[in-house]
């Protein structure tokens, strides 16, 4: 964020309070970049970015590597690019704005998909899922890794409990744990390793994605955007509130199978 946005009042700041877009602890963020580095990459693929803040950890603990992030907002792609330069990281991170369907930037030695499963696919939920891990072995180097990140039900969500959440949610939005596993080895790779996003871990988030503009609301009661605020962090804390405990993210550590 820069010094303008900081003291800039006229709109509610975005998501200053996140360090990653998701529910990752900096406990298990240091044991993925570790993992992931432990075969010396030398390129890294990042689809659906954000402001990329792993992969940038990930080039600055593989001094070898390069990277390229790819996602279509404009926002967190300046976010991205402000970030490598503040680490000293512009010569070896790439920003671009651009599509993942059907990208030419692989293979990669680790490609990075971590909430951005759909961007590798034009297919609905949850079919997109198999196209994507189609995607990301086509994507991925033979000896490399990828570092999925996708979302699970923990258990079959009750209608009354669908009804809460985003529009049009579905018990097919999803796959359980072990399909989603089943999926990965089908599709050409072995699990390295499993894990899943703690409900701490997603408290953090969900509470850092809302809390910068919840202050903003309550110092700006009557400010032309106040309601629009409002109305669209009550509708999102419901239904945080809906998929609470349900709603799972697994990341998992694929090997691509020869």
């Amino acid at each position: 964020m820069t010094d303008t946005e900081r003291t800039d009042t006229s709109h509610p700041p975005r998501l200053t309070r996140l360090t990653f877009h998701g529910p990752l602890s900096e406990t298990r963020a240091n044991t993925l970049v570790d993992r992931l580095t432990r075969t010396n990459p030398t390129t890294v693929l990042d689809i659906g970015c954000g402001w990329g803040e792993l992969m940038l950890r990930i080039l600055t603990a593989a001094p070898e590597a390069t990277g390229v992030g790819i996602d279509l907002n404009t926002d967190d792609l300046t976010r991205a690019r402000h970030n490598a330069e503040t680490r000293g990281l512009t010569q070896r991170a790439e920003f671009i704005e651009e599509s993942a369907t059907g990208t030419t930037r692989g293979p990669a030695d680790l490609v990075l998909c971590v909430g951005a499963s759909q961007a590798l696919s034009t297919a609905d939920a949850p079919h997109h899922t198999t196209e994507a891990l189609r995607e990301l072995r086509r994507l991925v180097t033979d000896g490399g890794r990828v570092l999925l990140g996708e979302g699970f039900w923990q258990r079959t969500p009750t209608s009354a409990e669908l009804k809460g959440m985003w529009p049009g949610a579905s018990a097919t939005d999803h796959h359980d744990l072990a399909t989603l596993l089943d999926l990965a080895v089908a599709t050409g790779f072995r699990p390295e390793w499993t894990e899943t996003a703690t409900l701490d871990e997603w408290e953090e988030f969900e509470s850092a994605y809302q809390a910068d503009q919840e202050i903003w609301l309550a110092d700006h009661p009557d400010h032309p955007l106040a309601a629009e605020t409002r109305e669209r962090l009550d509708r999102h804390r419901a239904q945080w509130m809906s998929y609470r405990g349900l709603l799972g993210l697994a990341y998992l550590t694929l090997v691509p199978a020869l």
